[in-house]
């Protein structure tokens, strides 16, 4: 409680009321995030709706030239700090709002006026402003009959070491100029497509004081009780290069490059919403784009919701309950921390364009690689694209397993698509294999013959887009003699992933919870050594732990449930980086 106390009283100075307010200040906006428009006037004179045509569209779009001089242009407003100026016309967080919204605009003008743009207005205490303003440009859908929405969202604030310096050089080029520039090129691009579902492009300030902006489009969104289908977040997505420090799960260390591997943040493992949208990109990406990718991209899906100790603009969307997740570069430059001892760019006025390495005065080294930003904002735009279709997900499904390796799939579907996907997942964070099922509501398909199986499932529509997935479940073995968590009391399954890299989901099933006073997971090498020990509470059910172990060492280690003193039940796990 001291702890606390003595953080709401260092921040209550610069964050401290609450917010008021919360307005859309464009009604026809307002309108369209509500399904209250007629599609026809936000039509495009050519329909483009095909997947194929679409994905391969926006991956040509995409241009690192664009990209480029959007973050050039961001870069020069000197700081983008929440409480910075708002009346100059040439720095501060009001005069980049007004570039993006007129970027925006520009964009719409360029695509027969499809985007409506507007701000989402708060009232607040931050850094001394009253008042304060997302940005956000807002595509129609073409079916309100069955209204969604789907959000790509970048946060366009910047800070300096000291929360609310706003005088200090904040050019914020990696946090987060990069995922601010990924969201207009994204909305330059999408704008010509034809889509079911509505996309709103969003630009977030008061980001880096507590995920201000965000939890104001949150609480709108949850107050209109408006159909928000999915959150794609991209923060720091465009460096790649690693600092001295970086908050784990992260990358090797100083001076590693890495301009081919993406990292997806989201909450939860078994069940949850967010690590299947996570999942669902990444099988995007897979099947639409990466056979004809140039350079093909590393898409990994992490084990916790965001780097130990930080946090971003998707997790207000995920307390409310919406599918949300982060898109982050593999490296990144610093951990914020900010000490005496700090040399790294991130949150500090070294966050620029780049190096000047002839001397001329002209950069000529960036900081950000445009090229590896465009291939992320193709990963959002491809994924955005399909969710955006939206087919109906299977309204349930049936699921049995037996001891031969055969599982038999039976689909509920009032909507009768069809085609369906079976997704199979066993000790990695993504499925081990998508089958698919043609013409038929039942299917049986190769399983493992032991371990943990979860399973899930999504419709497809008549060209071939998939739903977004079911949650899962996790299917035992009907007709085997092998011990399955509904006959033992407490039972630990293999960790996921393994072998991990940083941080892998601890999971165990309790079929009656016993009387006890304490339970935990430790963790212990293989000389008996405890490395760590994580309380944990005994649910009936399915019950998970998230362990990070961070870069430096590997080897095998044991995780064992420990309860009253005693061990119930012990596996290995490999760590490996």
């Amino acid at each position: 409680m001291r702890q606390l106390l003595l953080f709401l009283s260092f921040f209550c100075p610069f964050i401290c009321a609450a917010q008021t307010n919360i307005r859309c200040t464009n009604p026809t906006a307002e309108r369209i995030l509500a399904g209250q428009y007629n599609p026809a006037e936000y039509a495009a004179s050519v329909r483009i709706t095909e997947p194929d045509i679409v994905a391969k569209g926006i991956e040509a779009g995409v241009s690192p030239d664009s990209l480029k001089a959007y973050i050039i242009r961001l870069a020069q407003f000197g700081t983008r700090n929440t409480g910075a100026d708002t009346l100059s016309q040439e720095r501060g967080i009001g005069a980049a709002r007004r570039w993006a919204f007129e970027r925006f605009q520009a964009f719409s003008a360029q695509n027969e006026n499809r985007l409506v743009v507007s701000y989402l207005q708060f009232d607040q205490n931050i850094c001394s402003m009253g008042q304060h303003r997302n940005i956000f440009a807002v595509l129609p859908g073409a079916d309100t009959s069955n209204h969604g929405i789907v959000l790509i969202e970048g946060h366009i604030d910047s800070r300096c070491a000291v929360l609310c310096d706003v005088n200090c050089r904040a050019e914020g080029v990696e946090d987060n100029a990069s995922g601010t520039a990924l969201v207009l090129e994204l909305a330059r691009v999408m704008s010509r497509y034809t889509f079911d579902n509505t996309i709103v492009f969003l630009l977030i300030t008061g980001e880096e004081q507590s995920l201000a902006g965000s939890t104001a489009f949150a609480s709108y969104i949850q107050s209109r009780n408006l159909p928000l289908r999915a959150v794609l977040n991209n923060d720091v997505i465009g460096g790649v290069a690693c600092g001295k420090t970086s908050s784990p799960p992260s990358c090797p260390g100083l001076g590693h490059i890495d301009s081919t591997s993406v990292r997806l943040f989201s909450s939860g493992s078994f069940n949850s919403r967010h690590k299947q949208l996570a999942r669902y990109i990444k099988l995007q990406y897979r099947e639409n784009l990466l056979s004809t990718a140039k350079i093909r991209m590393n898409v990994r899906i992490m084990s916790p919701e965001d780097r130990t100790g930080r946090g971003s603009d998707h997790i207000p969307f995920r307390e409310r309950g919406y599918p949300a997740m982060r898109f982050t570069a593999a490296n990144e430059h610093g951990d914020a921390s900010n000490g005496p001892d700090y040399t790294d760019r991130q949150h500090t006025s070294e966050d620029i364009l780049g190096a000047d390495t002839d001397g001329d005065g002209v950069v000529d080294s960036f900081f950000v690689q445009f090229h590896y930003l465009a291939r992320n904002a193709m990963l959002n735009g491809n994924a955005a694209a399909m969710i955006a279709r939206n087919p109906p997900t299977p309204a349930n499904f049936t699921s049995t397993r037996n001891n031969a390796g055969l599982l038999r799939m039976g689909i509920t579907d009032p909507k009768d698509m069809l085609h369906y996907r079976i997704a199979l997942r066993t000790t990695t964070n993504d499925w081990d294999t998508v089958y698919t099922l043609v013409g038929a509501k039942e299917g049986d398909f190769p399983c493992p013959i032991s371990g943990a199986l979860y399973v899930s499932a999504a419709s497809v529509d008549s060209a071939g887009a998939e739903s977004l997935f079911t949650g899962e479940r996790l299917v035992g073995i009907t007709d085997t003699k092998e011990t399955e968590p509904e006959q033992a009391n407490i039972r630990l399954f293999q960790n996921r992933p393994n072998p991990f890299d940083e941080a892998t989901w601890i999971t165990f099933w309790v079929n009656q919870v016993p009387a006890y006073q304490k339970a935990s997971v430790q963790i212990v090498d293989l000389q008996g050594k405890i490395i760590s020990e994580i309380p944990v509470s005994l649910r009936q059910g399915l019950n998970e732990t998230l362990y990070t172990h961070g870069y430096g060492g590997q080897g095998t280690f044991v995780y064992a449930l420990v309860v009253d003193g005693q061990r119930v039940d012990a596996r290995q796990m490999v760590f490996a980086n």
